[in-house]
């Protein structure tokens, strides 16, 4: 693969942004009714390819009711204010009318505050009254913590997200979590990331986990790229876990690993890129956001913003554009790309002349980049 020499000391491998690619239509079309955008991981059936990030600005357990109801995978933060007050309601309006010079310290101190496990059972079981597939999250430091109490809880998918989450974590203060040991005495399916290369997904599929999450620092709120200098460009990385999946397929004799997009998918044509590149599904943050119904007001943070030491990450206007249900199947009330998502996939999809997920992930793909206006 082509270098490009950025000095003579060093040299670095050209990665591609969603903004830097773009698909191609084919000799055959067909109609949008026609094309299923449908996708299931182990057991679990979803007519839409669409997880929503475990993030208080976007899943609340009555937005995650909402979002199951619509097709999608809702996945409610552990690490939550959900799981930390009785009644965060008001606590979420209040952040969103925070002065931004203040943000940061007062999330700080509402996040302060202890999980508590009754928490997590009552809110689990809110959703899983509803009839509603069932995903929490924790982050790797909290999984060994809190892990028997979101299965005892009854989640059908759980989810160990972190900014990065590899399957080889060094620690000479803690004994770090086992994941290939922690996923196989698992008896739920789980997703695992961020990952952003090929070696590190390689791995996290060698633990035995059902999902990859792919990307590092590329959401809406992360500051990581100007904090950390890290960042992931989306559609490589998409490229080279999907070339881990097909690798990983070959040596485990056939078993299949869904990759997903986790940032940098803010609009309707990120969605169509990211499946092109091999994605089997998007995790959507800052697009969900701007519901109506989000539990964020017309503002997105995630955990990277109330870090305790080292802020990665900021709360953000993202307004409001329209309900759940308009956002993700329309009808979309502008050309901006922020509703009616599945209705532009299906019609990337219709326009190239393909008729679902796996079969558009070999769509012809250039290097095209393009200037927002």
């Amino acid at each position: 693969m082509t270098e490009i020499e950025i000095g003579r000391g060093k040299r670095g491998r050209r990665a591609y942004s969603f903004d830097d690619v773009a698909i191609v239509p084919s000799r055959r079309t067909r109609d949008p009714e026609e094309v299923s955008v449908s996708w299931q991981i182990d057991a679990y059936h979803f007519d839409l390819p669409v997880i929503a990030a475990p993030m208080d600005s976007v899943v609340s357990p009555e937005t995650a009711i909402a979002i199951g109801r619509l097709g999608g995978l809702p996945v409610l933060d552990l690490e939550g204010l959900w799981t930390r007050h009785e009644d965060p309601v008001p606590l979420l309006a209040e952040i969103a009318r925070l002065d931004a010079s203040a943000a940061t310290a007062r999330m700080r101190d509402l996040y302060a505050t202890e999980i508590r496990e009754d928490l997590i059972v009552e809110r689990l079981r809110q959703i899983r009254e509803a009839g509603i597939t069932v995903a929490g999250a924790l982050s790797p430091q909290r999984t060994q913590q809190f892990w028997k109490t979101v299965v005892d809880a009854g989640v059908d998918l759980f989810v160990i997200r972190g900014t990065t989450v590899s399957a080889e974590h060094v620690s000479s203060r803690a004994e770090p979590l086992n994941l290939k040991r922690f996923i196989y005495e698992l008896d739920v399916p789980v997703i695992v990331g961020g990952a952003a290369t090929y070696t590190a997904a390689l791995h996290l599929m060698r633990t035995g986990a059902a999902g990859v999450l792919v990307g590092f620092g590329g959401g809406a709120a992360h500051t990581t790229r100007l904090t950390l200098g890290i960042q992931a460009p989306m559609a490589t990385a998409i490229a080279d876990v999907a070339a881990a999946r097909r690798d990983y397929m070959d040596e485990s004799g056939g078993r299949y690993v869904h990759v997903i997009a986790d940032g940098g998918v803010g609009r309707s044509g990120d969605i169509v890129k990211a499946v092109a590149c091999g994605a089997d599904a998007v995790m959507l943050g800052a697009a969900l956001a701007r519901a109506q119904e989000s539990p964020g007001g017309g503002y997105h943070w995630g955990s990277e913003a109330h870090h305790p030491v080292l802020p990665r990450g900021e709360r953000v206007a993202v307004d409001t554009v329209g309900s759940l249900e308009e956002i993700l199947l329309g009808p979309g009330h502008s050309a901006d790309g922020t509703t009616n998502l599945i209705g532009a996939l299906r019609r990337a999809m219709a326009t190239t002349g393909y008729s679902d997920l796996k079969e558009f992930q070999r769509v012809e793909v250039v290097v095209a980049p393009y200037q927002r206006s």
